[in-house]
């Protein structure tokens, strides 16, 4: 497997890891510079030449994934036989420097309701290293066509058109996922906060919506769903930055994404970029 597929691999399975590279070759050395190995948590795949100097870096690339604020490293190797480790001596002779990478959990991102403010939401978000899922009933709201303006995304997108029950979706989510709620009908935006309080491996959940909205919706969701009212306030509303009013679907875009984006920096200050908190969301108006 390609160095390139195993990075791949591990962000699919949503698993922390890090990416060792021959940085610098002087003399002779086991692989030339750009050799690769890439480390995970049980796994390994590629090589920078075995020995000492790939079981040296398998270690600290493994204390590096375990750490909470892990930050690239170069480490530099002699080899020769005046140096020791505890994985034995390597005396080819050359002296050779090996970068270390972290490749943390990228956060992820659910949007239910791909509309004005949906897909203006989603080109602010493609813009940054997560998983990005849009979540839409309707055809035409996912087309490719429509869709092009997030050809030239960082993120990940993962596209859901779901007819019926988009709340199903919502269990494929990985843990730790932000939903965020805003299709263009309000039963079915019902049923969304009704189905995410019933997931507690969910992120933050937020739903766009005005205060006489949230006023039925909490009754409902207490007396048709059961919830208790700590379990209602995981969902908050309205989301985005309190004190940005304007209605266009560009500024409450702006205004949630970085609400959002403040969320993620309170997930990373109390967990670490290799774990993805369940952390609420402050919550705008629709």
């Amino acid at each position: 497997m390609t160095w390139v597929a195993a990075v791949a691999r591990l962000r699919a399975r949503r698993e922390p890891g890090v990416l060792v590279t021959v940085a610098t070759v002087r003399g002779h050395a086991p692989r030339r510079a750009g050799a690769k190995l890439v480390v995970g948590q049980t796994e390994t795949w590629g090589s920078i030449g075995g020995g000492n100097i790939e079981a040296v870096a398998i270690d600290r690339a493994r204390e590096l994934i375990g750490s909470p604020d892990p930050e690239s490293e170069l480490i530099e190797f002699a080899l020769n036989d005046k140096v020791t480790s505890r994985h034995g001596v390597q005396c080819c002779g050359g002296v050779v420097g090996v970068l270390l990478e972290p490749l943390p959990v990228v956060q992820a991102v659910a949007i239910f309701g791909v509309g004005h403010v949906g897909l203006e939401l989603a080109r602010i978000l493609a813009r940054h290293n997560l998983d990005l899922h849009l979540v839409d009933t309707r055809p035409d709201v996912l087309t490719d066509e429509r869709l092009g303006v997030l050809a030239d995304s960082v993120a990940q997108i993962h596209v859901h058109h779901i007819p019926l029950l988009p709340e199903e979706v919502l269990t494929e989510l990985p843990p730790g996922t932000h939903a965020l709620i805003m299709t263009h009908d309000h039963a079915e935006d019902a049923a969304l906060c009704d189905a995410a309080l019933r997931i507690p491996g969910l992120g933050s959940i937020g739903l766009i919506g005005s205060a006489a909205k949230w006023a039925r919706f909490r009754q409902r969701l207490s007396a048709e769903g059961g919830h208790d009212a700590a379990t209602i306030d995981r969902i908050k509303t309205p989301i985005g930055i309190t004190g940005i009013t304007g209605k266009e679907p560009a500024t409450i875009a702006v205004s949630v994404a970085a609400d959002l984006l403040r969320t993620f920096e309170q997930d990373g200050h109390r967990t670490g970029p290799n774990a993805v908190a369940a952390v609420q969301a402050p919550a705008t108006s629709r």
